[in-house]
């Protein structure tokens, strides 16, 4: 994984569970149902980011190379395969 790539999934990660954190506390102290939804949507939202980062650097990086080097069964397989996690 690309250094920059690693710090900004890192950075990323970090404030989600802060967030997941502060959705926990809301639960735990019972606030506004609506409230804690939107807090949720918004970890949702930050978790899709972040897996969008890393599926930015696996098909630049490893999806790449795959073809490159004579496989590209196995990058469009990989591919694919996001492609079904990402639709559900």
């Amino acid at each position: 994984m690309k250094i920059d790539i690693k710090n900004k999934a890192i950075k990323r990660l970090k404030i989600a569970e802060g967030q997941i954190r502060g959705v926990q506390s809301m639960v735990t102290n019972e606030k506004y149902c609506i409230d804690i939804i939107t807090q949720v949507s918004a970890i949702k939202e930050a978790l899709s980011g972040i897996e969008d980062l890393i599926l930015e650097n696996h098909i630049s990086t490893h999806v790449v190379h795959q073809i490159k080097h004579g496989n590209e069964k196995k990058a469009t397989e990989e591919i694919l395969k996001v492609y079904k996690l990402k639709r559900k």
